[in-house]
């Protein structure tokens, strides 16, 4: 007896706007049947003048701090890469050594063990800035918030609910921003794409990143489409890779449809691939009732 095919795309067009994985996302839909429209919201662009990371090296190397949360794989190998210019990466490690070293799931925790930095704290999923301050709540390590002098490797934007959290609880927080989000360079390909979302041909947007929502709304604003374009989002699946990145897309009242239990690229691509058909047929019914 012949198994039971597994649902997937059937066809439809799938719309990422992933950057640095944009190929292996293509691969993720195209092997579930849909047929990919990639295109880059955005790009990591270092900062020109890291001032702010050798600030930080410089309170880390005279002792003055007492933990470091790192936020993300790319902005922890970032700032190590940028403190190398200047220190030998040993006398940074060692000075990381003797601190409370945070790291907000499994991205930063590889870098980290990487340059051999031993970690203190590991955040659980979904590795919200909730989980990281509910973890730190739990005084890990007999760690307290209150008086302790805390930097926070920054990812893009400033993330002043989390800042200000931790404030109230009696830290001092030291910002270190390692990088900031751009808008490609190339703008063609989001243009199309948003192009085709709007005139109705695609049928399923992923969002792998919570920056690229803000790159996308303001390209559609840019063209005039910012409201065509949220009425289509109503008429698509839309995708979010996790937690953060919902909370980006409810702030513009864009509706997420669908959001995988564990905040990973390829397990957004299966979820959306097994419901997306389902939920299409499902908001056509409705509407034609």
């Amino acid at each position: 007896m012949q198994a039971a095919r597994t649902a997937d795309f059937e066809n439809l067009v799938v719309v990422a706007f992933e950057n640095r994985k944009g190929k292996e996302i293509a691969t993720l839909i195209a092997n579930q049947r849909g047929i990919p429209l990639v295109a880059p919201a955005m790009r990591e662009v270092p900062l020109e003048e890291n001032a702010a990371a050798f600030t930080f090296a410089e309170e880390l190397l005279a002792g003055r701090l007492d933990a470091v949360i790192f936020l993300t794989g790319v902005g922890t190998r970032t700032l190590m890469e940028v403190l190398k210019t200047r220190y030998p990466q040993e006398r940074i490690v060692r000075a990381l050594t003797d601190l409370l070293i945070v790291a907000r799931g499994p991205k930063p925790i590889g870098v980290l063990r990487e340059f051999q930095i031993p970690i203190g704290v590991a955040v659980p999923e979904p590795n919200t800035w909730r989980e990281v301050l509910h973890t730190l709540e739990q005084r890990p390590k007999n760690f307290a918030l209150e008086g302790r002098r805390i930097a926070v490797q920054e990812y893009g934007i400033t993330n002043a609910a989390f800042l200000d959290e931790l404030r109230k609880h009696g830290a001092r927080v030291v910002r270190v921003p390692v990088y900031r989000w751009g808008l490609p360079e190339d703008l063609g390909p989001l243009r199309q794409a948003l192009r085709t979302i709007v005139d109705g041909t695609a049928s399923v947007i992923l969002f792998t990143n919570a920056m690229q929502v803000e790159s996308v709304l303001q390209i559609a604003a840019q063209e005039n489409l910012e409201l065509r374009l949220l009425q289509a989002f109503e008429r698509c699946v839309v995708g979010s890779v996790g937690p953060t990145c919902s909370e980006a897309l409810t702030t513009h009242h864009i509706r997420v449809d669908i959001e995988p239990e564990h905040p990973k690229m390829g397990m957004l691509v299966y979820e959306a691939a097994q419901r997306s058909s389902e939920l299409l047929v499902s908001r056509r019914l409705r509407q034609n009732q």
